[in-house]
């Protein structure tokens, strides 16, 4: 059976071996990578899938801002091959969206499949004056609005903000 909770400490390393299979090399180049690194996940934002102990499938939320208003980027939303076409990413997505609207979060961006996304209330139009920085396809720059012109006014580059992540400290000699 499988449950989605937040993720634990214990659940990272098959988190990352997860997005290296199902993204490989490419992943850590994403222009949608660049606003991640050197952060944590927005607070409580960070899902996973499991079937029992094994991690399936992960989505995360992430602290950004556009024109000065304060939004999520989702991503990377990933879900193990074997486990593929059982609805645990539409189930992820939305887990994601409706803890992000319990927690108070007005709006959530992503770069994705729009026909894959549209169903969960995603589109380019509510995107299409938010840029990110680096290269990226603009009709792959969805947007949702849980409360209602959230993104009215939402215009530029987007930026990294929220927590930053400890870098680890240097043994000593």
């Amino acid at each position: 059976m499988i449950t989605i909770r937040k993720e634990r400490p214990p659940d990272i390393a098959a988190r990352e071996a997860l997005l290296d299979q199902a993204f490989g090399d490419t992943r850590c180049r994403k222009t949608s990578q660049r606003l991640r690194d050197g952060r944590l996940p927005a607070e409580g934002l960070s899902l996973i899938a499991a079937d029992g102990e094994r991690v399936v499938g992960t989505a995360r939320l992430w602290n950004v801002a556009c024109g000065g208003k304060p939004i999520l980027l989702l991503g990377p939303v990933a879900v193990a091959a074997d486990c593929r076409n059982r609805g645990i990413g539409a189930a992820l997505v939305r887990k994601a969206v409706n803890e992000a609207r319990r927690r108070g979060h007005d709006a959530v961006i992503l770069v994705g499949d729009a026909p894959y996304y549209s169903r969960f209330g995603f589109a380019a139009e509510k995107a299409a004056n938010i840029k990110l920085p680096g290269p990226y396809e603009q009709h792959r720059l969805l947007a949702l609005e849980i409360v209602l012109d959230a993104l009215m006014g939402a215009s530029g580059l987007v930026r990294a903000r929220g927590r930053t992540a400890q870098k680890p400290q240097a043994r000593a000699a």
